[in-house]
């Protein structure tokens, strides 16, 4: 099986929407390369999937749920499934990534590997990433197997879907033990957090360019402005009113450059923003250039 291309295809709540391998074989592997520009920056998303996300070379951040893994070349982490994520270079970076849904390892639903191991797994609140290096004291094992399974998916070697599976079982049962102690049958407090995020994210994305309020957010998510500041600080790391200007500024850079005969104060207004120049000044912050010379930038490099 070849690699696959890397292209989000996220719906109004950030789901990623793009399929990972094909059904008989629910993995897929990619290989990125990345800097630190804005347009780099893998956005806010989640997926059925989990996901292993290795630092070939350089140095790479992610971030899971208010925690932010930094890993330099050799390090990977493990991100659980249906959790918000997002990814980026620091300042270049090469990552390996593996998406793979738990049936690969489990099989069925009702087989002994899934009741037993893989669903106490994804339902336990105290996994939403974990580093690689932290599954086996002194034994590269998990990283070791990881560069294992990539290989042979990447290669398409003879059998590589018993090498990939093989291995990512091994990943998982490590896993496991890890967090058997914490093994719990609720969602907890950071998975009632992403909950709630991803309804206030689908409110923000379907409703951006209108006049969105604070309380108007915080009412997508069935709690109080006082709790919906929390939960984004805690998951996000953002307050929503800058989470919201920020997607309106990503949406004014896309649509700059995929219709270029529209002006900047018709996409401002588009937007949500009150004046041309507002949006200037914050596209400006979050882009380092103004959007006149983005759209430029872009033209003759396309050219």
């Amino acid at each position: 099986m070849a690699l696959q291309q890397c292209g989000l295809n996220l719906d109004r709540a950030r789901r990623e929407l793009q399929p990972h391998g094909t059904l008989g074989f629910p993995c897929a592997g990619y290989a990125l390369r990345y800097t630190d520009g804005p347009e780099d920056v893998i956005p806010w998303h989640w997926h059925e999937e989990l996901e292993i996300i290795y630092a070939e070379s350089g140095d790479w951040r992610v971030e899971i749920s208010g925690k932010t893994f930094r890993l330099e070349q050799g390090d990977g982490v493990v991100v659980n499934a249906d959790m918000l994520h997002r990814t980026a270079a620091e300042p270049r970076c090469e990552a390996h990534s593996l998406v793979f849904s738990p049936l690969l390892v489990a099989g069925g639903g009702d087989s002994v590997f899934a009741r037993k191991y893989m669903e106490p797994l994804v339902a336990c609140a105290s996994f939403d990433g974990c580093l690689l290096s932290s599954l086996a004291e002194g034994d590269e094992f998990p990283t070791r197997e990881f560069a294992r399974a990539f290989e042979a998916l990447a290669l398409d070697a003879p059998g590589y879907e018993f090498i990939v599976r093989e291995t990512l079982s091994r990943i998982v049962l490590a896993l496991y033990r890890r967090y058997e102690r914490d093994m719990e049958t609720g969602c907890g407090e950071s998975g009632q957090d992403a909950l709630r995020i991803r309804k206030m994210i689908d409110y923000i994305h379907g409703c951006f360019s209108e006049n969105i309020r604070l309380s108007h957010i915080a009412m997508a998510g069935g709690v109080g402005e006082r709790e919906c500041l929390r939960a984004f600080r805690r998951t996000l790391r953002v307050p929503p009113v800058q989470y919201l200007l920020k997607y309106r500024a990503t949406q004014g850079a896309s649509m700059l450059l995929r219709d270029p005969g529209r002006s900047v104060s018709d996409i401002a207004g588009r937007c949500g923003f009150d004046s041309p120049s507002r949006f200037s000044q914050l596209f400006k912050r979050f882009f380092k250039c103004t959007p006149r010379e983005y759209r430029k930038s872009h033209s003759d490099e396309s050219r």
